[in-house]
């Protein structure tokens, strides 16, 4: 057995669209990385456990180690979809190739990785949204319900709250506007029909790609996309407002619609927010020291 000085561990942060790995030594070293599929086990149980061992691999490739070195690895593996019992259990269950494997969810793992280990909170902003926060041992995760009935001010809630828009204006229930013009532009449609042929069927990757027209729109003064923008703005508030309520402890907002939401969010909750110390497959690492006593 190796001695802790020697020992490795892998961090792994899996969502809807793709799994992160981290291979980092005992004084936290960087020593590789790998990218592989989807690994959200609520989705494809199989298919996520296939994108864990995928990605670890690669990352011990990219670390220049055999991977046979996967059987020695204490691992933090956090996963989109284990919020949910059945599948925590499911995926706690999987006989892993790993030394050990400590799971949690993404949202655990990214709140580790912004805040260093300690306490926190973060709310997410992307393909979907959620707030989370965890106060001496304790979590509370407000959202994350998924699309479409869930996930408030992300880029698919985003999207898809244009998509109306257009449609109520293609309809005469409403004016048209700049972001009428620019979802039609974006999905070469031009009137009711081809629109609803057009995104019929389509998942919450699909609406998000639509809202970065929401913001560009807004940008431009677009009384809508003002509207639909404060509306997820407002939702955040309340989002805040609960995650404060657990505890004071320090904010970061995560998530690739990040940039283009700061400036829009009331500014009391903009001036908390804090940079993440670092990635989630690292608060994964984190983790799994954790777990491990160290």
């Amino acid at each position: 057995m190796e001695s802790n000085n020697n020992q490795l561990y892998l961090g792994i942060d899996g969502g809807g669209s793709k799994c992160k790995a981290i291979i980092m030594n005992a004084d936290m070293q960087v020593l590789g990385e790998g990218i592989s599929g989807a690994a959200n086990p609520f989705h494809n149980l199989e298919r996520a456990q296939r994108s864990v061992e995928n990605a670890a691999e690669l990352a011990l490739e990219n670390a220049g180690l055999d991977i046979a070195t996967k059987k020695s690895l204490i691992a933090g593996v956090g996963l989109a979809g284990v919020n949910l019992p059945k599948y925590f259990a499911l995926m706690n269950a999987w006989q892993h190739p790993f030394k050990s494997m400590h799971l949690a969810t993404d949202l655990h793992i990214a709140c580790l990785g912004a805040h260093g280990g300690n306490d926190g909170a973060i709310m997410i902003t992307g393909t979907g949204s959620c707030g989370y926060v965890t106060v001496n041992g304790e979590q509370l995760i407000i959202g994350g319900h998924g699309f479409p009935h869930g996930d408030i001010c992300s880029g698919a809630w985003l999207g898809f709250k244009a998509v109306e828009h257009v449609l109520l204006s293609l309809d005469g229930v409403i004016e048209p506007t700049v972001l009428t013009n620019k979802i039609l532009t974006l999905l070469d449609c031009h009137d009711a029909s081809t629109l609803i042929e057009t995104i019929a069927g389509n998942n919450a990757t699909y609406y998000a790609k639509l809202a970065i027209s929401v913001f560009d729109a807004a940008d431009n003064g677009d009384a809508v996309a003002i509207d639909i923008i404060n509306q997820g703005c407002q939702y955040f508030s309340a989002v805040y407002k609960k995650l404060k309520a657990k505890g004071d402890v320090p904010l970061s907002l995560i998530g690739g619609l990040k940039p283009r939401l700061m400036e829009w969010l009331n500014s009391d909750i903009a001036k908390q927010i804090q940079e993440p110390q670092n990635p989630p497959e690292v608060g994964a690492v984190l983790f799994a020291r954790q777990q491990s006593g160290l």
